[in-house]
Formats: C-alpha cells, structure tokens, sequence
C-alpha cells in the first residue's frame, strides 16, 4: 500500500498527529505517528529499517494504542520510524537517532521504547539527548526487556491459556518460530522450559527444521554469536518462507508485518497461532484461519508483554513486579477474548477491539477536546 493510502487509515481513535522529520545533513528520514492519547502520553517503539513506511508506521502505532488499552495501561499508541539500515556503522547510527529524538524533543506525547533495530544502548541515547525514553539498560535503572524476554514472556502466557480453547498441551507440544529474534528466541526458550519441543525456526536468512526437536539453548548461542539460523549445524536448512509448510502445533510470527496473507495463509499447517510480531498477518488471513478452526491470538493481546514492562519501568517498578504484571494481565485479557470469541462466534480479533475500543472511547468521553 503506497504512503498517501494512509488518510484511508484514518477513523474516530485516530491518528491524531503524523510528523515527518527530514535531515540531509544526518542522512536522516523518520516518521512519528501519535494516534490516540486519550488514556495517557503514547508509548510506542522505534523501528529502524530500509524499507519502513508511512503507512507501517501508521498501523503499528494503532495496534500501540490498542494493545496499551486491552492491557489497561495509563497511556495511548504511538510508533516512530527512521528510514536506513539498523547494521550501519556505530557512530553514524548513534548520531542519526540523537539527532532524530531531537527534532522531536517537544513532543511529550510520545515516548520511545525499542523496536526492531534498536534496543537499550539507542534508547540510552534517546533518554541522554530528551530524557524520554523506556527500554534502558539496567546501568541507568531501566529494566532489560530484550534480555529477560518480556514480550516472549507475555507470549508464552497467552499460549498457555489459549491451550483449552484449542486442544492443545504445551508438553510434547510442536513449535514453529517464524522471526528467531529477541521475541522469537525468549517465546521459544519459555515453551521448551515447559515441555514443549521446536521443531523449525526462521531468521532473515533461512530456516532450519528438525522433526525431533531442536536444541534451542544452542541455537541462541549461535546466533548471539553472530550465526545465521541457516548455518546452524543442526537440522534441514530451507528458505526463511519453509517455516509457513511446516506441520506443528503451535505456529509463531515473531518477525515482520503481513507474513501472512491471501497468498499463503492456505499453507499453514497448526492449531494455534500466537502473533508475537506487531501486525502479521492481514485481516483477510485471521479470517481464513477462523472459518478453518484455526486459533489466532492478536498481536496486541499477545505480544503485549514488553509494553507492560516499559511502561512499569517508566512508573519506577521492578523486573519482578513486572514480569507477574505480564503474567496476569495477558492471561486475563487472553481468557475475556476467548470467552467472547466461543460465546459469540466472532474472531478473535473482532473480540479483541471490542474490549481495548471500549476502554479508548470511555476514555475519550471524559476530554474535553474544544478549546474556547
């Protein structure tokens, strides 16, 4: 979808503010969507990379400001973006992100956290350069939310609620990881802890599979050592779309947006799918995998740990008292859009948005949006 198809994303929630920031002399191009912040200053990732749009920005931030509100945090959605290769030089990378943060230094309706492409060290730089940022390293009091996993986290406790509404148990169970990244890899660890086996994982590069299992400890070292999924010495190597044909229980989209859609979804061989990356899979694929009796937990019901854990870290709370947080706030929210979902016959997606709307329009009930 090209960039000026954005004004058809526009609705009563949103997106109340787009700001395009263009700097030659940085070599930078970034984008700020703050869509709605009737329940407090949007919390929102920074995303780093070549092919970022308007319009992904535009959709991230929406699925932001739902996720914040079915998970009753005290802020709305927002996401930012910045055009360029997240693997550039160091100094370069450092210099374009303060610079960007920067030409948004006055909008305290939005505060960054990491995304794809960055992580605590650029959020360290954003909170030096505007003093408005969550993500940050342990060093200067944040909580390390890539390393304890708090996405993967929240992911693996709306699997295992999800598992009576689809007849499933997590031990034995099979697990595909589709993105074998900071989401991916921490998802996969928490189920293996719990019996669970994986049998295939994906990064940009490549797949792997192993019918028997693979030894995920293993693999996160290989790849924390700079390796590829695909030059991991275990298993059957294939192309990173293989994982879609892979039979299994559980089936996880922990990468890009829109890694499924019209043209592939058919493939898809699971009982669960358990959306641990922001948008993907398109409207039209939720709706096949419903029709086909296919569970499909939505990204902003699932994936909603590292969030809770932000906005936790920016209330001054500890990692422990986040990590319960997650853990009881996304089995709620998992169970109340399940229960609708086989009350009412409607996807989970359509329950989903009724819950985190209704929160957002009692919200916007109470501002006072005129200015005499």
């Amino acid at each position: 979808m090209p960039d000026n198809a954005i004004f058809a994303l526009y609705d009563k929630l949103g997106p109340a503010k787009i700001i395009s920031i263009h700097e030659p002399r940085a070599n930078l191009r970034g984008i700020l969507v703050i869509d709605n912040v009737a329940v407090g200053p949007s919390i929102g990732g920074l995303r780093m990379a070549e092919d970022v749009s308007v319009n992904e920005c535009a959709r991230l931030a929406r699925a932001m400001t739902l996720k914040n509100a079915a998970a009753g945090l005290p802020h709305g959605g927002g996401k930012s973006v910045i055009y360029g290769d997240p693997a550039m030089e160091r100094t370069e990378k450092e210099n374009i992100i303060r610079c960007f943060a920067h030409a948004l230094r006055n909008e305290h309706d939005y505060i960054f956290g990491p995304d794809m492409g960055t992580n605590e060290e650029t959020m360290a730089w954003i909170q030096d350069q505007i003093g408005r940022a969550v993500g940050l390293p342990a060093a200067i009091g944040g909580i390390p939310l890539d390393e304890i996993g708090a996405t993967g986290w929240g992911l693996v406790n709306a699997i295992e609620t999800a598992q009576k509404y689809c007849g499933i148990t997590l031990t034995g169970a099979r697990v595909v990881v589709q993105g074998f990244g900071a989401v991916g890899r921490h998802a996969a660890r928490f189920l293996t802890e719990r019996g669970a086996v994986l049998i295939g994982a994906s990064d940009s590069r490549g797949s792997v599979y192993a019918p028997e299992g693979l030894d995920v400890k293993a693999l996160i070292a290989h790849k924390d050592s700079g390796g590829t999924v695909k030059d991991f010495p275990e298993g059957e190597k294939g192309s990173s779309e293989t994982v879609i044909d892979i039979p299994c229980d559980i089936w996880i989209p922990a990468a890009r947006p829109d890694v499924l859609h019209k043209d592939n979804i058919h493939r898809l061989q699971c009982k669960l799918v358990a959306q641990g990356a922001n948008i993907p899979l398109t409207l039209e694929a939720e709706k096949y995998l419903h029709n086909k009796g296919i569970l499909s937990i939505p990204d902003f019901i699932a994936n909603a740990g590292g969030v809770i854990c932000a906005a936790m870290e920016y209330q001054g709370q500890t990692q422990d008292a986040a990590m319960q947080t997650i853990a009881k706030k996304i089995q709620q929210n998992t169970n109340a859009v399940l229960e609708i979902v086989q009350r009412e016959n409607l996807t989970p997606r359509e329950a989903a948005m009724r819950i985190a709307r209704n929160r957002i329009e009692q919200a916007m009930g109470f501002k006072r949006w005129n200015i005499l």
